[in-house]
């Protein structure tokens, strides 16, 4: 399994924002759309050894995670507007320390970047990162952490100081960018 982590600096925590204005009333919820789009559609399908972690961190209120994952999700559809209408549902309800199901692979949680941390073998995609087609697919991460539109704050940088960067070029690229060349990247080693 193959996970991307985004970190919406923005995003809001609660399901207030407007499916019509996911940029503005959202909080940049429109790029953390394309990223789930990013991370989990092929063509004709979903990659099933996927999932996509969605940090809220825009407040009000604690951050809160949210998990797509591809191997269960049912009727998502690849536009911007079905991946916000299921992140609107999941800020919704209640939510504690545990993932609760929202839909079939939705899920939602408190808490953001330090449980994930605790969790998962991770690594960042930074284009000041060591080159990734100069690195052995065994030394993936199992999870790969981006920011939204934002750097990372200076706490998040102090809890991810120690972890391996990776870099898929020279040039800074969007989030949802990034994911589709480090996919392209590991479709190729598997090919």
């Amino acid at each position: 399994m193959t996970s991307f982590v985004v970190i919406g600096h923005c995003a809001h925590t609660d399901g207030s924002f407007s499916l019509n204005d996911l940029p503005g009333s959202g909080g940049r919820m429109d790029l953390l759309c394309r990223s789930v789009q990013a991370s989990l559609f092929l063509s004709h399908g979903i990659r099933e050894d996927a999932s996509c972690l969605l940090v809220m961190a825009g407040g009000p209120g604690p951050d809160k995670t949210v998990w797509f994952d591809g191997n269960h999700v049912r009727s998502l559809s690849p536009d911007e507007r079905s991946s916000a209408s299921f992140i609107k549902k999941a800020l919704d309800i209640p939510a504690g320390n545990l993932y609760r199901e929202v839909s079939p692979g939705v899920m939602v949680r408190k808490g953001g970047i330090e449980q994930i941390l605790a969790e998962h073998r991770c690594g960042i995609l930074d284009e000041k990162g060591n080159d990734i087609r100069n690195t052995s697919a065994g030394e993936f991460p199992d999870v790969f952490i981006l920011s939204d539109h934002l750097n990372f704050t200076p706490d998040e940088e102090k809890q991810l100081q120690d972890l391996p960067r990776y870099s898929l070029g020279p040039q800074v690229l969007h989030a949802d960018h990034a994911i589709v060349l480090l996919w392209n990247e590991i479709d190729r080693r598997r090919a």
